[in-house]
């Protein structure tokens, strides 16, 4: 069973894991995408930014994984 705690009105926990809410037009940019080519580095390797491609709506708002917990989705 899932257990959601609000810890304030935009974020909770849920399963101890912390979540952020965002409204659709407020969505940080690298939403949308796991990872996307970056450019490349000094030595010539690709280099990847990684992305959000992981979150559920609740009560109007989409839930996305804080930062700090970004390793749970791999």
């Amino acid at each position: 069973m899932n257990i959601i705690k609000f810890t304030s009105k935009t974020t909770l926990k849920l399963n101890n894991v912390k979540y952020k809410a965002y409204l659709i037009g407020d969505l940080p940019p690298s939403f949308g995408f796991k990872e996307k080519l970056d450019g490349q580095d000094d030595k010539g390797n690709d280099k990847y930014k990684q992305g959000i491609s992981k979150w559920f709506n609740y009560k109007g708002l989409t839930w996305v994984i804080d930062k700090e917990h970004w390793s749970t989705l791999l």
